[in-house]
């Protein structure tokens, strides 16, 4: 027996959430790496703040990276777990050599703009085929982001 044979849903209904989630693990391993250089390498004003803030970022990215992996376990998939792999199919891009609050702040806007997309499709998909535990989850990480994003436009508004 599968999970899925118990959750009453069955592989090929979730077969497009799984390879979205996918992706969307990609991203967030991507983009777990950068906080942790922008945590590391923040200089100037705002360093106590963005340090701070930087680390919280990543640490919840590194909570929601586990919690996608999870799902793709329990709809009947496998989580990649090699970051050559997740850098041949991630949307967000490698960034180094940043130590700016406000380029920082940016890049990271970026990619919630990215990582918001992705949820929104993926809620879409999973709605479609009653994946309801998904789409509370997608739903969830999308009221955290959004307002973050406020949040860090307003920081970065003077």
């Amino acid at each position: 027996m599968k999970t899925l044979d118990y959750l009453n849903l069955n592989e090929s209904s979730v077969v497009n959430v799984v390879s979205a989630l996918q992706q969307l693990l990609a991203d967030f391993q991507v983009h777990y790496t950068n906080l942790r250089g922008f945590h590391w390498n923040i200089q100037g004003h705002g360093f106590f703040v963005l340090h701070s803030k930087f680390e919280e970022l990543y640490d919840d990215a590194a909570e929601k990276a586990d919690e996608i992996a999870e799902r793709i376990l329990i709809l009947g998939g496998v989580p990649s777990n090699k970051f050559s792999e997740y850098l041949k199919v991630a949307k967000i891009n490698e960034i180094s050599g940043v130590n700016s609050g406000s380029e920082a702040i940016e890049q990271i806007l970026s990619t919630y703009h990215l990582l918001i997309e992705e949820e929104r499709a993926i809620l879409s998909l999973a709605s479609e085929v009653g994946d309801e535990v998904t789409v509370a989850m997608m739903s969830d990480y999308l009221k955290e982001q959004e307002k973050l994003v406020w949040m860090l436009v307003a920081f970065s508004n003077k």
